[in-house]
């Protein structure tokens, strides 16, 4: 462990699994006490577990970020104890399909989860960060927020507008002494897509896992330990002179591929 966030609160959505846990066990690793937000509370509890093992503090949280009643409450309740310094804006759902393969209560989903997890928590905890001038905030973005990429219709929305949303706090807040910035990153390999090949390709899981690599210029899909370090970098003081800023983490995905 390290004191690079020692006296810091992170609060990071969707802390249970994938990039949200290796995020939270680095930013406990580097001193902070890692508020772990998420909709399965079992598996907040193994990343709290984790943390714990090697000294760290945590805390769970169980919410629907969707739901902006519960995340004001658990904001609220975190605030009567403590500030929140750091927010990583990390849960967040995915749909396959273009526009006619895109229902009306497919695109709703994807805005709760998406747009309005992002927005509940940014608005729950922009007050009291303007309140001590001070606060750091990272949304997770995409490289679907500015290529196309096919059948990500209702994905591509979603991520386009946490971009602009990331802008328009940075823009807004810069006065008040909180950096807004968010990464995009590009195939990471995550329980998700573990899941997702189970489902969709039982019989050629191995295939299509070596297809959906190569996408990426690099050969490979991305280590959650990876987006994790630009993340925990991002919220340090280290890049205290960024904000307003979309970095891409991609294997070259962006500008390399065509």
């Amino acid at each position: 462990m390290t004191n690079k966030f020692s006296g810091k609160v992170a609060l990071v959505t969707g802390g249970g699994s994938g990039i949200g846990q290796s995020t939270a066990l680095q930013l406990a690793r580097e001193g902070a006490h890692t508020l772990i937000v998420d909709l399965d509370l079992e598996a907040a509890k193994d990343t709290q577990n984790m943390i714990e093992i090697f000294g760290g503090q945590a805390s769970v949280y169980q919410c629907d970020i969707s739901n902006s009643s519960q995340v004001k409450d658990i904001v609220e309740t975190i605030l009567l104890e403590q500030d929140i310094d750091i927010l990583v804006n990390n849960a967040g759902i995915a749909h396959i399909g273009n526009l006619e393969g895109t229902s009306e209560e497919d695109l709703d989903r994807l805005y709760q989860v998406n747009i309005k997890g992002t927005y509940n928590f940014m608005s729950a905890v922009i007050g009291s960060m303007k309140k001590k001038q001070s606060g750091v905030i990272i949304n997770l973005a995409s490289v679907a927020s500015s290529v196309g990429i096919a059948d990500r219709f209702a994905y591509s929305m979603t991520k386009g507008a946490v971009l602009t949303m990331t802008y328009s706090v940075a823009k807004d807040y810069i006065n008040d002494g909180v950096r807004c910035n968010c990464i995009a990153p590009g195939r990471v390999h995550t329980p998700f897509v573990d899941n997702f090949l189970e489902k969709n390709y039982p019989g050629d899981k191995d295939e299509m896992f070596e297809k959906l690599s190569k996408t990426q210029p690099i050969g490979r899909m991305g280590k959650v330990e990876e987006i994790s370090s630009l993340i925990v970098y991002l919220c340090s003081d280290e890049a205290a002179f960024i904000t307003g800023s979309n970095f891409p983490i991609d294997g070259g995905f962006v500008t390399l591929n065509n």
